[in-house]
């Protein structure tokens, strides 16, 4: 059941087993060293004492009361140090896992989005452009007016993205409260905000891999949406904000999906066509209904009116 979701097999599933198998090992390890300490402690040999509250390695120390006095510091000894190496290589081996969120967190919420929950801001692109046709100098003077070429809207591969955006999707541990709390998860859509940020780690790593090696990079023929994030699952998004609020540390899927549409719908003109009305109207209407701006506090008139009566 921990790995019924289509995103945690293979990789995924072999490396979140193999950090629970690694660590009960390590935890055994350590009860092990305590638990022949003790037996050693209890028959007297030198160097070793007695303490207490050692509850979880004595239910072990059975195991060992039939050794002999050099085995069992032979044991003690080799558990020390397995414990203390496999330490070492388990975090050598953290930063090529998703146990990475273990050194990422701190800085992931620290970087984290303090604006209002579910405001959506705007393109710096377009605000530039709009401000450049309406004659408005930029707030920090002709120095930061907007280049000649305008870039990509939206966001398309993974250079596209903030580097903010990358350290979320290295910060993930792929817990699933994101995915949990989706609506459109939970309807039976396709779009999984766990895998959206796994996908982004993958593509960050497969691009990175490439570029060491002296290989392609960005031009090897993919990019992030359409061989990792179909549309169908950024279309699937309710922009509700609800996995962004269950993250226990403040990754932020919504903003990428944001970026992953905006690229489809401004660059490729790629939405579906039930949205092209609603553009329309929150162009020439400002709201999603085909209404004169005037007519819109229309329905608050007979509210008004029953208040009037009371």
């Amino acid at each position: 059941k921990r790995f019924r979701m289509g995103e945690l097999k293979g990789w995924p599933a072999l490396d979140a087993n193999l950090i629970l198998i690694i660590e009960v090992i390590l935890m055994f390890a350590i009860l092990t060293m305590n638990a022949t300490d003790q037996i050693l402690a209890e028959r007297g040999v030198e160097k070793y004492v007695l303490l207490d509250g050692l509850f979880f390695s004595g239910l072990i120390q059975p195991l060992f009361v039939g050794m002999s006095d050099s085995a069992l510091i032979f044991t003690e000894r080799f558990a020390w140090w397995f414990h203390i190496v496999g330490i070492l290589g388990f975090a050598i081996y953290v930063t090529y896992s998703k146990h990475l969120h273990i050194f990422l967190a701190f800085p992931n919420t620290w970087y984290s989005n303090l604006k209002p929950k579910g405001e959506i801001g705007n393109m710096p692109e377009v605000t530039n452009e709009v401000n450049m046709m309406l004659g408005i100098q930029p707030e920090g003077g002709a120095s930061e007016a907007a280049p000649a070429e305008i870039g990509r809207f939206g966001a398309k591969d993974i250079n596209d993205l903030s580097w903010v955006n990358v350290m979320n999707a290295y910060s993930c541990t792929e817990c699933g409260r994101c995915t949990a709390e989706c609506p459109a998860n939970l309807t039976g859509k396709k779009l999984s905000p766990r895998k959206i940020m796994m996908d982004v780690r993958d593509r960050a790593e497969e691009v990175g891999k490439s570029i060491d090696a002296g290989g392609k990079g960005l031009e090897d023929g993919k990019s992030l949406l359409g061989d990792y994030i179909t549309k169908e699952e950024i279309n699937a998004c309710t922009t509700c904000n609800a996995c962004t609020e269950a993250c226990p540390v403040n990754i932020d899927p919504l903003s990428i999906i944001l970026q992953l549409r905006r690229y489809v719908a401004m660059e490729e003109s790629g939405t579906p066509a039930q949205w092209n009305a609603v553009f329309q109207n929150m162009e020439t209407s400002f709201s999603p209904w085909k209404f004169a701006p005037t007519d819109r506090f229309n329905w608050a008139e007979k509210v008004k009116e029953e208040q009037m009566e009371k």
